[in-house]
């Protein structure tokens, strides 16, 4: 198992252990945005699942990276992960990125929360100075060859998000899942109520969102300054893309038995030229 999962045994990481342990508190704002583009494809994207090796373990019947992190740090995930202007732009796919380097660096107990002067300069930059939202998959290309204040991924990999298993092993072993979904028509009004999301009614609008754990019934992400949590039904019903972002120490060799750097390295190369 990778260090980032190893200190945490399955006992301690069910997402039911939140409400309890971390002060949740609703954002103030009275408005949310969105603004995940329609999935992009682009043939050259590696796929998790062509990694995991016949010896990889199982991943626990649930995980929990926010309660680790926040009782590393000692902040609640408020104070954490901001809203980064997601209430009056469009930026949700950098906020998810600035809230996953956020995670990545608080498990191992390292404190960096981007500002959010850079998160809205990075969205504008990608956009071309307007308001329109962004593509996921360009969000990860400029997470891996820029990154944020220096926080880059070593590779990207796309997770079948019908895959129950391979979802899990990859917010199990790597901190997170970096998801994009069709907005159902109670969206806000179930984040309001600190209500589980349930499938919907689709809204012609897409959210970006950083996955960090899951349990048997349900996941938690972050998203609009807090924590948010949404049943597998709805995961199945509205997630249209998801991606693995694997950190630098990811390419040392034996730091996650089961998958296979080796072969990922060598696709890296081949997809280069």
């Amino acid at each position: 198992m990778c260090k980032f999962g190893k200190k945490i045994p399955p006992e301690q990481t069910c997402l039911e252990k939140v409400s309890g342990g971390i002060p949740m508190r609703l954002p103030t704002q009275t408005s949310f945005r969105f603004g995940k583009l329609p999935p992009k494809i682009d043939y050259r994207t590696i796929s998790f699942g062509n990694y995991l090796k016949d010896d990889i373990p199982n991943p626990p019947s649930c995980t929990n990276h926010i309660e680790r992190v926040s009782t590393e740090l000692q902040h609640p995930p408020e104070y954490l992960f901001p809203m980064y202007s997601n209430d009056s732009l469009g930026d949700c796919t950098i906020a998810g990125m600035a809230h996953g380097v956020t995670v990545y660096n608080g498990m191992v107990k390292e404190e960096h929360i981007p500002s959010e002067k850079e998160v809205v300069r990075i969205y504008f930059h990608l956009t071309g100075g307007i308001d329109s939202g962004l593509y996921m998959l360009d969000v990860v290309k400029f997470w891996r060859a820029t990154g944020i204040e220096n926080h880059r991924v070593y590779a990207y990999a796309s997770v079948s998000s019908h895959n129950h298993e391979h979802v899990m092993q990859a917010i199990w072993l790597f901190g997170g899942v970096f998801i994009g979904f069709q907005c159902q028509e109670k969206v806000v009004e179930e984040f309001r109520a600190r209500k589980p999301w349930q499938p919907g009614i689709k809204l012609n609008a897409g959210h970006a969102v950083f996955v960090t754990g899951y349990s048997r019934d349900e996941v938690e992400v972050l998203t609009w300054g807090t924590t948010q949590k949404g049943t597998w039904a709805w995961w199945d019903e509205h997630v249209d893309e998801a991606y693995v972002l694997l950190p630098p120490e990811a390419s040392q060799e034996g730091f996650t038995p089961g998958f296979d750097f080796e072969r990922l390295k060598k696709d890296l190369e081949e997809v280069a030229r």
